[in-house]
């Protein structure tokens, strides 16, 4: 499958192991990736704030130039803030031909154009994986079942609410995805009071102790529930949950050393890759356990 393939910022700069370990996977799974790499910021609901057109224009000529990718059965990113943050805007675009046609005068002199056409979509990595290349098919291609694990998902704001403006109405099970691709894999899905809850990124620049707090509870109640480590398709949740948890173990008074995966990462580990290949030693929270429990099912 040929894909328009949008990575975002952040899989870009602040955590390269989720761009590299996306490149690892797509192969094994089918995937022709065909990267944006002319494509711009989504603007994260940031710029929005200060000008809801210019965010708009910047999404839709994100979306003009994955629609010119010849062959492509449509886009993938890797982000799900960036999925919330454009399906946003393509709702915007979709439901105002005045509005679209404004806003695609803006991307007139690089030749680009966003048309709205119901064949064509735009989805996370997660979605792309059930309903695109499908459960059954990713079951058919693990070759390192990761039997006795036990993985906390964590799936981020963006990619679970509103609902409506993210498809929920025909793929209504959306947010149970990340504990179906978990369990096919052969992890076991740990359940807990955090997993569809925010992270506390956005609000980190404001307000830094309500933002730790939140993501060190989450981390807690993933720990005290039996997890070995999170997994999440959001690398802005990483980067709350990982490259901030030594600050927010202290907001709520405790040890918590929960390693993140992104889910390409775990993905590659039931792909038969091996852990350095995926970038999991570049996290900041040690990976080892989970390494050293996929080293003994390598050798079972």
């Amino acid at each position: 499958m040929k894909l328009a393939y949008w990575p975002g910022c952040v899989s870009r700069g602040f955590t390269p192991e989720l761009h590299g370990s996306m490149h690892l996977v797509a192969p094994k799974l089918g995937l022709e990736l065909v990267e944006l790499d002319r494509a711009n910021c989504c603007g994260a609901g940031v710029i929005a704030e200060h000008n809801q057109e210019m965010a708009d224009t910047l999404n839709a000529r994100t979306f003009a130039l994955a629609q010119k990718v010849d062959g492509a059965a449509g886009m993938m990113n890797i982000c799900s803030t960036c999925q919330g943050a454009q399906s946003e805007c393509q709702e915007r675009l979709d439901a105002d031909s005045g509005y679209r046609e404004h806003v695609n005068s803006h991307l007139s002199e690089e030749g680009l154009s966003y048309e709205r056409d119901g064949e064509w979509w735009n989805k996370n990595f997660l979605w792309l994986l059930v309903e695109e290349i499908g459960l059954d098919k990713l079951s058919e291609k693990v070759v390192r079942p990761l039997e006795g694990l036990r993985i906390a998902p964590f799936y981020g704001c963006y990619i679970v609410r509103p609902t409506k403006r993210l498809g929920y109405e025909g793929h209504p099970n959306r947010d149970k995805y990340l504990d179906f691709v978990i369990e096919i894999l052969g992890a076991e899905s740990v359940e807990y009071a955090g997993s569809h809850k925010c992270c506390g990124f956005p609000v980190i620049t404001m307000n830094r102790a309500t933002s730790l707090r939140q993501a060190g509870r989450h981390l807690a109640d993933a720990l005290d529930a039996g997890a070995d480590c999170l997994v999440t398709p959001c690398p802005l949740c990483h980067l709350n949950l990982d490259m901030q948890q030594p600050d927010a173990a202290k907001f709520v008074e405790r040890d918590l050393d929960v390693p993140v995966l992104h889910l390409p990462q775990m993905v590659g580990l039931a792909l038969g890759f091996e852990p350095k290949e995926l970038g999991m030693d570049k996290h900041v929270v040690k990976t080892s356990d989970v390494q050293r429990k996929v080293a003994e099912l390598a050798a079972a």
